[in-house]
């Protein structure tokens, strides 16, 4: 029996695939905190791997903007950062993922960029409050096209990551500096959640973020992956 909805359901959010006509429908979004040790730093925190799990908050599919997109300075904020990041895509799901078995859950790659409205996420710490405010707003998790994992290749584990505003290049690392892998990311989430096909990881930005304002332009890379541009307009009405 067909369902009856009340008013239209919206549509489903899809990603573009790099050298394809199909796309890639996003189930869920997690994102991985202070994944790098200098920004855990920057954000006047010290991470121990010995002692110290990784710790993650999510986005909602809705906040999805592709590369190329005009971004509008978004509302309640007077501190809006970027945060250049790796984004790994989930073709298969699992539960109690080993780091060998991870591989076999990849599709692909993207650039991305974390969003952040940092003065709203700093008074949610402050009050030890959830972050949603400060992350989970619209055009939030903006995306490069996927690029398929080759059948056979390993999981990436180095390449250079960086991120330009206005062409004054503001992050420069390598993938090799993250805490956390993306073997060690998927084991570890698919201790908490059942993970689906569909589901994007945000796995942790270098250091070197800041504020963005309207007029600028960013444009972050990562070596074998692609590239994420973005254009900051004025607040929308």
């Amino acid at each position: 029996m067909t369902q009856r909805l009340c008013f239209a359901a919206q549509p489903a959010v899809t990603v573009t695939i790099q050298d394809s006509d199909a796309r890639f429908p996003v189930h869920r979004i997690f994102c991985v905190g202070r994944n790098y040790h200098a920004h855990a730093a920057e954000m006047g925190v010290t991470v121990d791997k010995a002692t110290t799990q990784p710790f993650y908050f999510n986005k909602h599919p809705s906040t999805i903007a592709e590369s190329g997109s005009d971004i509008a300075y978004p509302p309640e904020t007077s501190n809006y950062h970027f945060e250049m990041e790796l984004v790994v895509a989930l073709r298969a799901g699992g539960f109690g993922v080993s780091k060998a078995e991870a591989i076999d859950l990849v599709y692909g790659y993207a650039a991305g960029l974390d969003m952040t409205r940092r003065d709203l996420q700093q008074r949610a710490k402050d009050h030890a409050h959830p972050w949603d405010l400060g992350k989970d707003f619209e055009q939030a998790a903006i995306i490069s096209p996927l690029v398929i994992k080759p059948e056979g290749a390993p999981l990436l584990q180095q390449g250079a990551i960086a991120l330009s505003v206005n062409q004054s290049v503001k992050q420069s690392s390598n993938l090799s500096l993250m805490i956390w892998s993306v073997a060690e990311l998927i084991s570890d989430l698919s201790r908490y959640y059942r993970l689906l096909p569909g589901d994007l990881i945000y796995t942790g930005t270098p250091e070197g973020v800041g504020p963005v304002l309207p007029g600028d332009s960013l444009k972050g890379h990562i070596e074998g992956v692609g590239q994420v541009v973005a254009n900051i307009t004025a607040p929308a009405a």
